[in-house]
């Protein structure tokens, strides 16, 4: 895991420039990043954190994880994720007489592009955002995976172009500030309902997935490079639930090579139960034994409520699969009270306020894994792929014409301040927001009633909800140096699932049919049949009250810059009502959101530009 970063002017000599953007590098560096390097040229330097490659002493460019040159120095890629199919791309590359001298994936991104220029994009698989400095086009290229698994921020800057894996590499910018407006709150205000590409800062834009921006002597221009295509189903249920096992196992394959300890996460949901039992079939043809990790929060025995999110506990159904499969398996144990120590170390991972004890609780699983492993593999993108969320089944009867996981959420403007009420209305948002996603569903000709409206649904799933996942993935685990992967979001097996009908992909009349019949041999019944269990998340009393107690401090405190955009009364009578402190939610989002929003405002020095 590396994280990029740069700055291109025109107008400036960017020579003098370099000890900016090692500022802009060094701001990323976290656990397993032991160094930064910095490439510069006339009108661009490219900067990023890694571990170091080569030779002790100051590392150069070509020492840094990530990088790579040309042989004749006028091509330059700055790289961080993983390249998944790189045996087949080096079987390409050596055909073309231009296969690299290492193995390293950038080295990897470089030669094809060399060989081809943007169309190699067509030839990758896997996570990665890069950037590329071709100097014979005098043009800068940012490019991100087809799902947006890894993430690139980009802004225009007084001229210049600013790019950062995170938006701490953007904000170290000395010409950069600060600032979120009234757009950027409604991101931060409501959840997976971001547009593709908004940063949440004022003029901060990500790289939208599926994207490459291109940067050149006349501006910025974005370019789409992926997309779904919409075409027919032509396999029989048998032939489908074939390839979906064959295109999944090809996924979990190429991602279980590594050069460093590999283990996989393991909630005894079907999703990572999945790529456990195939991982360890795979690992144990070669003699090997594949490591496995669950979460669970201490006297969860006691305090676990069912909801209809979370229909049963994780542990014994961890349990059954790794006794199955045969794994060495560790349970990571949290401590609720700790999750409200942890909300500004989310805060910083972030950039901004996310979702309070469910990033907290990922960030432990993850920093414990982390003392073992540098490599995850784990199952998000199964449910958004396979109709795992209860609404699926409800859209399909019944449209809500909505983002189905907001569809019940009414008077969003409640917690807003009167001032921010003036001239921010979540609901106008929220409505907007849906009206230009659903326009961009590629529908099928002919399809109608559960089918069209099932796949409207997974385009939401792919564009909003599971991109929302994948962000809380990436911050949570590149805070602890800890790369995780995930074969779900194989796009060769997202382009094959997007066309097959909702009939299949509910087959055996439950939720995620077809995957379970795909992986029925691999694991025990009662896991295939168990039922889509959500994150586990702490029910403590004593966390719910450390919440409540922080919470009332803010909003009695009259410094507060929190207390400018939420509406202290509302905040109060959620502290004062226990009907709050129960069901799926506990504490209620708005509490811990209301912790990270006065903290972000204060350290980070967010101006409110209204």
């Amino acid at each position: 895991m590396c994280g990029i970063t740069g700055w291109i002017d025109r107008a400036r000599p960017m020579a003098d420039e370099t000890r900016t953007v090692a500022s802009m590098a060094s701001s990323m560096a976290c656990a397993g990043q032991d160094a930064t390097a910095t490439w510069a040229s006339a009108h661009v330097v490219l900067g990023r954190c890694g571990h170091v490659t080569g030779p002790d002493g100051a590392p150069r460019w070509s020492d840094v994880a990530g990088s790579a040159v040309s042989r004749s120095g006028d091509v330059v890629v700055a790289f961080d994720g993983e390249i998944h199919n790189r045996g087949e791309l080096r079987e390409h590359l050596r055909h073309g007489g231009r296969l690299p001298q290492t193995g390293s994936d950038a080295e990897l991104v470089l030669a094809a592009y060399l060989e081809h220029g943007e169309a190699a994009l067509d030839r990758l698989a896997g996570m990665y955002a890069f950037a590329v400095w071709d100097a014979r086009r005098d043009t800068l290229l940012l490019v991100r995976d087809r799902l947006g698994i890894k993430p690139l921020y980009w802004t225009r800057c007084d001229g210049g172009t600013l790019f950062g894996s995170e938006p701490k590499a953007v904000l170290a910018h000395p010409l950069f500030p600060a600032e979120v407006d009234a757009e950027g709150l409604a991101a931060l205000f409501t959840v997976a309902i971001k547009p593709p590409g908004a940063g949440v800062y004022r003029n901060l834009r990500e790289v939208r997935p599926g994207h490459l921006v291109r940067v050149d002597g006349t501006g910025a221009h974005e370019h789409r490079y992926w997309q779904v295509r919409t075409a027919p189903h032509t396999d029989d249920l048998p032939t489908t639930v074939q390839q979906v096992r064959r295109l999944l196992g090809r996924a979990v394959g190429e991602q279980l090579v590594s050069d460093v300890p590999l283990v996989a996460l393991l909630s005894g949901g079907i999703d990572s139960s999945a790529i456990v039992g195939l991982a360890a079939r795979t690992l144990a043809d070669e003699g090997r034994e594949l490591a496995t990790y669950s979460l669970d929060f201490a006297g969860a025995e006691e305090d676990f409520r069912a909801d209809a999110l979370h229909l049963s506990r994780d542990a014994p159904f961890v349990r059954l699969v790794a006794d199955h499969v045969g794994t060495r398996h560790s349970e990571v144990v949290v401590a609720a009270p700790s999750l409200l120590e942890e909300l500004d170390t989310t805060l910083r991972a972030r950039d901004m306020p996310g979702v309070g004890d469910l990033d907290a609780s990922l960030l432990l699983l993850f920093r414990q894994v982390r003392k073992q492993a540098a490599v995850a593999l784990s199952g998000e993108g199964a449910d958004d792929l396979f109709g795992g969320y209860p609404w699926f089944l409800a859209e399909s009867g019944q449209p809500t014409h909505n983002f189905p996981w907001s569809a019940g959420v009414s008077n969003r403007n409640a917690q807003l301040s009167p001032e921010l009420r003036a001239v921010l209305d979540l609901d106008a948002y929220v409505a907007d927001t849906y009206a230009d996603a659903l326009a961009e569903v590629p529908h099928l000709d002919g399809e109608s009633g559960a089918d069209r409206r099932l796949r409207e649904v997974s385009h939401l799933q792919l564009t909003r909800f599971l991109p929302f996942l994948l962000d809380r993935k990436d911050r949570m685990s590149r805070a602890n140096g800890l790369e995780v992967r995930l074969p779900f979001c194989d796009h060769r097996l997202v382009e094959y699932l997007w066309n097959v009908p909702w009939a299949y992909r509910r087959t055996g009349g439950q939720e995620k049919g077809l995957l379970r019949a795909a992986v029925a041999d691999l694991l025990p019944p009662a896991v295939v049949n168990r039922p889509k269990s959500g994150f586990p998340f702490g029910q403590s009393p004593a966390y719910l009250e450390a919440i409540r107690r922080t919470v009332r401090d803010i909003v009695d405190d009259p410094s507060s810059p929190a207390l400018g955009l939420v509406d202290v009364g509302s905040v109060r009578a959620m502290l004062d009502s226990d009907a709050w402190f129960s069901g799926t939610f506990t504490p209620p989002p708005w509490l811990p959101r209301v912790i990270q929003l006065d903290h972000w405002l204060r350290e980070y020095r967010v101006s409110v530009v209204l």
